[in-house]
């Protein structure tokens, strides 16, 4: 429930509930879990929240410092990840360490084991408070090579194998043994310019940087790598986000492209540097680095691991270009918050006329107004072309035949399977 004036937040706690290692789950639980909470959103959790009380043993108390309507959005969504709790008493007994080595929570399926990269265990939790789980194991398999992936479905070897493009979604689409599921979630891919907050680079020009719009060709690009699935945008906020402004995709205008670099005084192009996907989809960076040097904008895809791809990009340290994307849930001033916002986790710069409208909705109450205000945040970034939106991706699987339900699509937000308690394999095959 929340106060009339929007500072406070109760939660009652589901009674009953036992982590997997059988710990009764209580409000201590919450409340310390909060207070260990280092996610990207710690920051902005902990300075808003004034105090997380035990009410009693099932019930929880949030006090604000001041009404934030996006308070649910960020702690009882995906968007952060703070409201995954965690058993007190287990962690205060292993210690940080031991929690990462043998994790318990609450879910439907429990840790077994993993190898770093390589697999990861789970078993089913046939005291899960929602349904028992249909599997009762399974494997995940960290296979990087997307011809490995498909090889091991067309042998059974795998069941399912995430994140197919290109000709290996094809060959998963022709073969009447296997299917292809596909998603369009709550994500976004985009490149973004870290350079255009420094005075003396050519992207600090808006002439450039609509001219990079303009040399993409995004649905070729759609075509080759998913099948012409994804759904082109002209905006890095998901069309499924409350508060979202649709905004058309830019056009495929090289010519026009060209004009705008020699106005801005690169009629023969320059050099752009690096551009760093986000890790592993460098085959998209390669298609927009030859759109953009057809153009004169030169380019080199530099491709580097996940963790310290994402670690680099919060510390401010990539430039050139970014093939940045997000598949993090909330609302448009939660994507806001960590992209564009002066001091958001991955933003590099800020217009302060952006900062103060985005200062005045998150405490803006009444929701129309709200939208008005976050339409024209929308409308200011197209207008500055502070990004160069692509796609909103359709995330492609492949699903083997022993698999009845794969769980891909049944939360529309999310592109993977979930929940995994749905999944289902056919009755032969059990």
């Amino acid at each position: 429930s929340e106060s009339a004036d929007g500072l406070t937040y109760e939660f009652v706690l589901r009674p009953g509930l036992h982590f997997h290692n059988g710990d009764p789950f209580t409000a201590e639980d919450v409340q310390f879990t909060f207070q260990r909470y280092k996610g990207a959103a710690a920051n902005i959790l902990h300075a808003r929240v004034r105090t997380v009380d035990i009410v009693e043993p099932h019930r929880v108390r949030f006090v604000l410092h001041q009404p934030w309507p996006d308070f649910l959005t960020f702690y009882g969504s995906l968007a952060t990840g703070a409201c995954w709790i965690v058993p007190k008493k287990y962690v205060e007994q292993v210690g940080n360490d031991g929690f990462k080595q043998r994790p318990v929570g609450l879910g439907p399926y429990r840790f077994v084991s993993a190898q770093t990269g390589v697999e990861l265990t789970l078993e089913a939790n046939e005291q899960y408070w929602r349904k028992t789980p249909s599997i009762q194991r399974i494997i995940f398999k960290g296979v990087p090579e997307r011809t490995t992936r498909l090889a091991m479905l067309k042998t059974g070897e795998a069941d399912i194998a995430y994140l197919m493009i290109g000709d290996e979604a094809v060959a998963i689409k022709n073969d009447p043994k296997l299917r292809l599921a596909q998603v369009i979630s709550a994500a976004t891919w985009w490149l973004e310019f870290p350079e255009q907050w420094q005075p003396n680079s050519p992207w600090h020009d808006r002439r450039v940087r609509l001219a990079a719009n303009l040399a993409i060709d995004r649905k070729a690009i759609n075509e080759s790598e998913r099948l012409g699935l994804s759904r082109l945008t002209g905006s890095i906020i998901p069309s499924s986000l409350d508060f979202s402004l649709p905004l058309e995709p830019y056009p495929y205008d090289p010519a026009q492209a060209k004009r705008l670099l020699a106005e801005a005084g690169y009629a023969k192009g320059f050099d752009a540097g690096d551009i760093t996907p986000t890790p592993p989809f460098n085959t998209f960076a390669e298609s927009v680095a030859t759109y953009l040097g057809a153009v004169g904008i030169r380019v080199r895809v530099r491709s580097m691991e996940r963790a310290t791809f994402i670690a680099t990009w919060r510390d401010k340290k990539l430039q050139g270009l970014i093939g940045g994307s997000s598949a993090a849930l909330g609302n448009v001033a939660t994507r806001l918050e960590t992209f564009v916002v002066g001091g958001g986790t991955y933003a590099y710069g800020s217009h302060s006329d952006i900062d103060a409208l985005f200062r005045q909705q998150a405490s803006e109450r009444d929701r129309s107004k709200r939208e008005a205000l976050l339409h024209q945040i929308q409308r200011l970034m197209h207008e500055r072309v502070m990004h160069a939106p692509i796609w909103e991706p359709a995330t492609l699987h492949g699903i083997g035949p022993r698999v009845e339900e794969a769980g891909v699509g049944l939360n529309p937000l999310l592109y993977f399977t979930a929940p995994y308690e749905e999944m289902r394999v056919v009755k032969a095959a059990k």
